[in-house]
Parts: structure tokens; sequence; C-alpha cells
């Protein structure tokens, strides 16, 4: 049962994870065509410009969610990395309920008061030119932290996994592991034979 959560989790942070990917395809392409417009045909809009760091907001909001999924968040590992992993998935277990969960609920619920108030006075750019609706990108703050939520629940259930013995990852990392050591020991006793009285004599290796 818990495998199947997580492997569901998995599926709805890769989704994440592919949105994120294409909004860094189009921002690339935005980039590029600015660029070129400014310096090559001295022209440029303020649409596409500002396009760039709603992009990236993109980026960086929905992202947070995958990011944890890959467990590739920024940490000060001074003991983690010498842990077991039974032990680094109790830290990830307790690290998210005490610091993850309570901070995405705070900082998820205090900005949504901030997108209503851009939706209902149609916030817009400042600049002529500029992109309307902003309340889209405001939105982004609460929808991220709730994305967030989500990952921190299916990054629970991975690390009770690890912890219980019972992850996937796990499990085919020890059976590959199995299989390393297995193919060493047959190459290494390939040319020998064991006698009855305990000696060892090596194998003449056989003829081709």
């Amino acid at each position: 049962m818990l495998l199947k959560l997580e492997r569901g989790f998995d599926k709805f942070a890769n989704f994440i994870g592919t949105i994120t990917a294409i909004a860094m395809v189009l921002m690339i392409l935005n980039v590029f065509y600015d660029v070129v417009m400014r310096y090559f045909f001295k022209s440029g809009s303020i649409a596409m410009q500002e396009m760039e760091w709603h992009l990236f907001s993109v980026i960086i909001l929905i992202g947070i969610a995958y990011t944890l999924k890959e467990d590739g968040h920024v940490r000060v590992d001074l003991i983690y990395d010498k842990l077991t992993p039974r032990k680094k998935a109790m830290i990830n277990m307790i690290g998210s309920i005490i610091f993850i969960l309570p901070i995405a609920i705070l900082v998820g619920l205090s900005s949504i008061d901030n997108a209503v108030e851009a939706f209902h006075s149609m916030e817009q750019s400042g600049d002529p030119g500029g992109l309307p609706y902003r309340w889209i990108v405001k939105s982004l703050i609460p929808l991220s932290f709730l994305l967030l939520i989500i990952t921190t629940v299916g990054f629970f259930i991975k690390n009770l996994n690890v912890y219980k013995g019972i992850s996937e990852e796990s499990s085919n990392y020890n059976l590959k592991e199995d299989m390393q050591h297995l193919k060493c020991d047959l190459e290494e006793h390939r040319f020998h034979i064991v006698n009855i009285d305990g000696k060892e004599d090596e194998e003449q290796e056989s003829k081709k």
C-alpha cells in the first residue's frame, strides 16, 4: 500500500517537473528572442521582457515541489552523509513535519489574500506595453506551496518506506550490489578448485 502511494506521489511530482522543464525551455527561447531583437534589430518588447521573469517565477515556484521529490534542495551535510539510510530517513521525516509543512502552510495561506486582491483589482504591469493579469503570477505563490505540501507528504511516505526497508530504490540497490559481489566471487574462483583435503589447486585454463 505504501509503495503504491509512493509511486503515485512520484508520478505527480514528475508531472510538476515536466511543467517546470517546459517553462525552462520557453524562458530560454524568450531570452534568445529578446537578445536577437535588441542587438541585431535595435528593437524590443516590454511584454516579452516581462515574460522572462514571469516564466522564471514559474520555474522557481513550481520547481520547489519537484526538487523536494528529487531531494535536491541545498543542505549542510556535516553529519547526515555519514548516517545509515534508516537514520537519514528518520531525519527527513522529522524535518518534513517540523520544518517543511509548517512553513509551507504559513506562506501558502498568507499569500492567498495578496493573490485575491490582485485578481479583484485586475493588477497589471505599470509599464506601457507591459503584461496584464499579474494576478496569475501572484496566484502561483499559494499554488506552489500547495504543491509543496502534497510532495512533502509523498517525501514523507518515501522515507517511511526506506525506514521500514520496503523502498523500491533500496531494494534495487541491494540487488545490484549483491549481483556485483556474486560476479566478483565467480571471477575470482573461475580457475580454482578445492580438493577434499582442503588444499586448493589451480585449474589450468581450458583451451579455446
